[in-house]
């Protein structure tokens, strides 16, 4: 996607001028005619630099800056100064309000091409210095009915008890059913998300949809209208949604759905840890060894996990066997507790706040704090065993 640049002035033909060069240069160009329209454009639109004139009607351009710089969704954003005050006490108060850089009119499209460029690189190389890369952690069931949501959603509430500020997401668009097990009925902020251009779709753009339990954890909800199924997402769009709550995640929790389906085939890469939910079941077992094959993820990202949720009457494999036909360690058991599970459901609230010396709610911490452990290890290039 084109770079988006910014361009405040009151004054149409220097504003169309500048559009012309900059879009030869293959830049999306966006316009703004006074102070208060380029404040509310940038908030809108994220642009990745504004060129901002300083003689205005409504608020000088100074002014504009010094807003742009007290308000977190715009303060990193570049800014570079473009007018016809030429002398030093109006540069020097240009930077003072916050600019990263300054030309005088009339300039030289050359001149102005270099700027630009040269400023776009420097912002991405300190937002790639500065800017802190989070962990994901991905949560997929083998088939339906093994408790997908209700473990990925634990293991967020799990993770926050432990002192993470994690975000969970719910990923089954038309199918959402994690925001019914925090008690926030139908939220469409997924689908709003997901409905945008990969370029508007950044942190500060994800956090504006997301929800906040009473229990401080933080949530990315689809709702379980039908319709939204059908809606076509491209993958630059998912891509770059994955790559926000990274960033706004610490870590981010995935609620993948249940068998390998097209969303799951874009993200899975993107996952620092795949926790793959089985049951104990010849059938899902089989199932699993084509997963796993299939998915071609290294061993070290794929983290088994047995959901013991079969009734005693149907036949079970022992876990020693369910690892020799998995060629995977089995990193955790998951006990059944299906009254635990319907009380926290009708409550609103996840098991391990519920019932945190529960049994189940053990389990679920224990998980938790072996996925998070091995995805700090991966990450930090010491590999775990």
């Amino acid at each position: 996607m084109p770079e988006k640049i910014l361009i405040v002035d009151d004054d149409a033909d220097s504003l169309k001028l500048i559009a012309i060069m900059l879009q030869k240069q293959g830049y999306e160009v966006l316009a703004a005619s006074s102070g208060h329209q380029a404040l509310t454009r940038a908030v809108n639109d994220s642009p990745d630099l504004i060129i901002l004139d300083i003689m205005m009607p409504d608020m000088n351009g100074y002014e504009v800056c010094r807003r742009l710089r007290s308000n977190p969704d715009t303060q990193p954003i570049p800014i570079i100064m473009f007018t016809a005050k030429t002398l030093i006490d109006d540069k020097v108060a240009g930077f003072e309000a916050g600019a990263d850089d300054y030309l005088t009119k009339p300039t030289h499209p050359a001149e102005l091409s270099s700027r630009v460029k040269s400023m776009l690189q420097r912002s991405a190389h300190q937002r790639n210095k500065q800017t802190p890369t989070g962990m994901t952690i991905g949560v997929v069931g083998i088939k339906g009915g093994v408790g997908t949501t209700t473990i990925a959603l634990n293991i967020a509430a799990a993770l926050k008890l432990l002192g993470e500020n994690p975000i969970v997401s719910d990923f089954r668009l038309g199918a959402g059913s994690l925001g019914l097990y925090l008690g926030a009925g139908r939220s469409t902020g997924m689908v709003n998300v997901l409905g945008k251009s990969a370029a508007e779709i950044r942190p500060n753009t994800v956090e504006k949809e997301l929800i906040t339990h009473h229990t401080g954890l933080r949530a990315l909800l689809s709702s379980t209208r039908p319709k939204e199924g059908m809606v076509n997402v491209p993958g630059d769009s998912v891509l770059a949604l994955v790559s926000s709550l990274r960033h706004l995640g610490k870590p981010a929790v995935f609620d993948l759905g249940s068998g390998y389906n097209p969303l799951l085939s874009r993200v899975h890469g993107e996952m620092d840890k795949l926790a793959v939910l089985v049951d104990p079941t010849p059938i899902t077992v089989a199932m699993a060894q084509e997963f796993i094959r299939d998915l071609a993820a290294g061993r070290e990202q794929i983290h088994v996990v047995v959901v013991n949720r079969a009734g005693q009457s149907a036949p079970q494999i022992s876990w020693q066997e369910i690892e020799s036909r998995l060629e995977c360690e089995i990193r955790a058991v998951i006990s059944s507790a299906p009254d635990l599970a319907y009380e926290a459901a009708e409550a609103g609230t996840p098991i391990v706040n519920y019932q945190p010396n529960a049994v189940l709610s053990s389990q679920l911490i224990k998980l938790a704090e072996d996925l998070n452990l091995r995805v700090k290890t991966l990450a930090g290039g010491d590999m775990m065993s």
